[in-house]
């Protein structure tokens, strides 16, 4: 959450997830071990007897903490107003069917994160002309994981472009929730289409996404802080209650590419990674 090759073979054949080719294509770009330390290094000494709250993106299978910052946990994203819909390249948190590890990409939230650990088919597999997304870092392609976040506020504030539309002149401090979906990017028309899951509507006054996903699993939810690269090393002191679906949706790319090319939030590619947060000191407890 910001504020801001494989060998062709039948049609039918079934391999082994792309996470592992993945793994191997982000592999020769990642920087060591030693920069990542360093970046968790920064991150625990600015924060320090600070009084940042919990942080997040996390391990879902850690429920253990030690922050001592409370806050309230969030209404029901059904009575709150969605406010943001944006996506990081690799899902941010760990858990459920995303726990093979990308890798420690560029340093920079770029070819990171966590991978779906299912399988998919050489059609599902089969190549684009061409990327779609932010060709900088690649673009997006068949086989990519995303992790969607649908961020909705407790303030009266419209749908728009960053955390900017989720506060208004008059709350400044809205409770914040975001509804999280992980999705792996298929060539297959049959899929799910973003389009229609991003469809926004209002009910009884409020801005909702009445399509979101309800067969991926109970989600989790904890008490964290905003995400993305910006935060590696310093801490998010934003409150944020997260609901993390523990399943993953096979999401059909061209729809991707038609959401990029038409939405309210002036998204056009997908968002880097923060690293997993695992000092202690920085984890709420997850009843």
């Amino acid at each position: 959450m910001f504020f801001r090759v494989l060998t062709h073979r039948p049609l039918l054949a079934t391999i082994t997830v792309t996470a592992v080719a993945a793994q191997a294509a982000y592999a020769a770009s990642d920087v060591s071990d030693a920069v990542i330390a360093e970046q968790r290094a920064a991150l625990a000494a600015a924060t320090k007897d600070a009084g940042f709250g919990p942080q997040a993106p996390r391990d879902l299978g850690t429920v253990t903490g030690e922050n001592q910052r409370i806050f309230a946990t969030a209404p029901a994203h059904t009575e709150m107003n969605l406010c943001n819909i944006h996506f990081h390249e690799g899902a941010e948190h760990k858990g459920g069917n995303f726990t093979t590890y990308a890798g420690n990409g560029d340093g920079k939230g770029y070819g990171t994160g966590f991978l779906y650990d299912g399988e998919l088919t050489d059609a599902e597999l089969a190549p684009l002309d061409a990327p779609i997304g932010d060709l900088a870092h690649g673009g997006l392609e068949p086989g990519d994981t995303i992790e969607i976040h649908f961020v909705h506020s407790s303030a009266k504030v419209t749908p728009g472009p960053t955390l900017g539309s989720c506060i208004s002149e008059a709350i400044g401090n809205p409770q914040l929730r975001v509804e999280t979906v992980v999705a792996v990017l298929v060539n297959d028309d049959a899929a799910a289409d973003f389009t229609e899951m991003a469809t926004i509507s209002t009910d009884a006054g409020l801005a909702q996404v009445p399509n979101l996903p309800t067969d991926l699993g109970d989600p989790i939810v904890y008490a964290g802080s905003t995400t993305g690269p910006s935060f590696n090393e310093k801490g998010s002191p934003f409150q944020v209650t997260w609901s993390v679906r523990p399943d993953v949706v096979k999401l059909d790319i061209a729809s991707v590419d038609a959401w990029f090319k038409d939405n309210v939030f002036d998204e056009n590619a997908a968002h880097g990674v923060r690293n997993l947060v695992m000092n202690p000191a920085l984890l709420s407890t997850i009843e």
